[in-house]
C-alpha cells in the first residue's frame, strides 16, 4: 500500500492572507490544497489520502473534497502547532487503518506543482533502498556564515540539493523515529529527513521538478500561477 500524507496545518502569516490559510487561496476557482490533492488523487499507485489540518477548517475542506470528487481521502485529521506534530497525527491516522509496511509519501499541502513521475519514483526507491527524499538542484550559491555574519566557506554549488517533498519512507520506521522524538522533547526538526537522519538512518534522493516549490509567501503564490498556467499552456498546444 501506498499512502500520502499531506499536511495542512498552516496559518500563513507570511501569506499576509490574515484568517485565510494558505492552502486555501485559490487559483483558477481551485483552493491550493485541492491542486495538489488532485495529484495523489490521479495516480495509479496511491491507494489512499490522510490530510492533517487545521482543526477550524476541518469542515470547510471536508466540502472542498466533495464538491472536487476528491475520493481516495481515508482521515482528515486536526494538525499540530508544528509540521512535526500535524505529520506526526497523520502517522497516527495511517497507523489506525493500514500496516507497518505501508509506504507513506509525506507532501506538503502548499506544494501543488508535485508530478506523477516524482511520485512514481519515490515509491520505487523506498522499495529498492527503503526511503525516499525528493530533491532538486541548488540554483544559487550557498555561503556559511558565523554568529557575526562573518562569511566563513563557500559551498560548491554542484555538492548541494535543496530537500523538497513528497518524503517517502515505511510507516513503521518513520513512526518509530517520531516516538523517539517524542520521548525525548525533541519537537523542532524541520523536515522528516532531518527526523530520520538524527535517528541514524541513511538516506536517498529522488530528483524532482526545480518548480515543485512550497507556496509560503505572496511572490511563491505569483510564481506558482506563472507556472501553472504555463503548464496548462503547453498542454493545450502541444509544447
Amino acid at each position: 500500500m501506498n499512502i500520502a500524507i499531506i499536511f495542512a496545518g498552516g496559518i500563513g502569516k507570511r501569506m499576509n492572507t490574515k484568517a485565510l490559510p494558505k492552502q486555501f487561496l485559490k487559483l483558477h476557482g481551485k483552493e491550493i490544497i485541492i491542486h495538489t490533492l488532485e495529484v495523489f488523487e490521479n495516480h495509479p499507485d496511491i491507494n489512499g489520502i490522510v490530510i492533517s489540518c487545521v482543526e477550524e477548517w476541518i469542515p470547510y475542506l471536508k466540502k472542498l473534497i466533495k464538491k472536487f470528487d476528491i475520493n481516495k481521502v481515508d482521515a482528515i485529521v486536526s494538525g499540530g502547532t508544528t509540521g512535526q506534530e500535524s505529520i506526526y497525527k497523520g502517522l497516527i491516522a495511517t497507523k489506525k487503518q493500514y500496516s507497518e509496511e505501508t509506504i507513506v509519501l509525506i507532501h506538503d499541502g502548499v506544494r501543488p506543482l508535485i508530478d506523477e513521475g516524482t511520485i512514481t519514483d519515490n515509491i520505487q526507491i523506498v522499495k529498492a533502498k527503503g526511503n525516499a527524499v525528493t530533491v532538486a538542484p541548488a540554483i544559487e550559491t550557498i555561503i556559511r556564515v558565523n554568529n557575526n555574519s562573518e562569511i566563513k566557506d563557500v559551498i560548491e554549488r554542484s555538492e548541494c540539493l535543496m530537500a523538497r517533498a513528497p518524503q517517502s519512507f515505511y510507516l513503521k520506521e518513520i513512526l518509530k523515529a517520531h516516538e523517539s522524538a517524542r520521548e525525548e522533547n525533541k519537537n523542532d526538526f524541520i523536515d522528516s529527513a532531518s527526523l530520520m537522519r538524527h535517528y541514524g538512518h541513511s538516506l536517498y534522493t529522488v530528483s524532482g521538478p526545480v518548480e515543485n516549490i512550497k507556496i509560503t509567501t505572496p511572490m511563491d503564490y505569483y510564481t506558482f500561477r506563472a507556472l501553472y498556467e504555463a503548464r496548462e499552456s503547453s498542454q493545450l498546444f502541444g509544447i
